[in-house]
């Protein structure tokens, strides 16, 4: 893989974090607003899924993508189970909406980093994803300890407020699932061979996973807020799937998921510098993953043949 195609992959990843982080002030705000997050969720994921079914129906392209993958299902060429990763972006959006309006846009997404570095390892070291396995190594190793340290570090504040430290488990669970939604999202985009019809198929489980919930946990809601940025969460939230989908194949799950990483942090810090929420600990821990980036992409030997 040429240099030039890798610092564009990871340029796609952390885009996508930006993204992302900006999806989850606005879907938290939402939430607040109508005192649901499960239905933050679904108009965000719903929205997202509307403008795909246009954009993917209207072209040639995404069509034959669509065909292409309903063969490669057909002949088992990928399996049922590889095209619902948007289950675990419905539980990410769900959580942004239950958890970021008390402990900040900033502690989520480094507490999403942990599970996210941790699975990412598991992810590459297996081959789930695109291309080949991709072993573990000293520096890769040495990056995600790093990055769990971040992570204790930025909610090391709340540690005297239990009450609001457990919200912190919603993003780490997140993170978690988000390495195997990365790679099985990168082995759809091979079977589509087109990553808008991609990004339909991860919406369109999501959205369905949330409109379930909604109609189980139906409730009361307030009045729906006027504010029309309040609902551009689905569209921020293309831009992050997409940017994974596209970069997977160039840098691996761990690098797509570090990169992202360092788009989500910048985009949380500022975000909550803006609002208030900002603590010199969510600092400490936005750099130390930072630097888990970039240690985790030093070149290094083999931990393991």
């Amino acid at each position: 893989m040429s240099r030039s195609a890798q610092l564009t992959g990871g340029l796609l990843a952390a885009v996508g974090g930006v993204a992302i982080a900006v999806q989850g002030r606005v879907n938290g705000t939402l939430a607040q607003s109508l005192q649901n997050g499960f239905l933050a969720a679904l108009i965000s994921f719903g929205g997202g899924w509307l403008v795909l079914v246009v954009v993917v129906l209207s072209r040639q392209s995404g069509r034959d993508g669509l065909a292409r993958l309903r063969e490669s299902l057909v002949s088992r060429r990928i399996r049922w189970w590889e095209c619902v990763g948007g289950l675990s972006g419905a539980f990410l959006v769900a959580s942004q909406g239950i958890a970021i309006a008390t402990i900040g846009v900033a502690v989520f997404t480094v507490a999403v980093v942990v599970g996210q570095v941790v699975s990412s390892l598991v992810v590459d070291r297996s081959g789930m994803g695109p291309g080949e396995p991709k072993p573990f190594t000293v520096t890769r190793g040495l990056g995600a300890a790093v990055g769990v340290v971040a992570v204790v570090v930025a909610v090391s504040h709340r540690f005297t407020s239990p009450g609001s430290l457990w919200l912190a488990v919603l993003p780490l669970v997140a993170g978690l699932l988000m390495g195997w939604q990365q790679a099985v999202n990168g082995l759809v985009r091979e079977a589509a061979g087109h990553s808008v019809t991609t990004i339909l198929v991860n919406f369109t489980t999501g959205t369905a996973a949330l409109l379930l919930v909604n109609l189980v946990a139906a409730r009361g809601v307030a009045e729906f807020p006027a504010q029309w940025w309040l609902y551009l969460g689905g569209l921020l939230g293309i831009v992050g799937v997409g940017g994974a989908i596209v970069s997977v194949r160039f840098i691996g799950v761990l690098m797509v998921g570090l990169c992202a990483v360092c788009g989500q942090l910048v985009g949380a810090v500022l975000l909550d510098a803006f609002s208030g929420h900002l603590a010199l600990p969510t600092v400490i821990g936005v750099v130390l993953t930072l630097v888990s980036v970039g240690v985790a992409a030093l070149p290094s030997g083999k931990m393991r043949p």
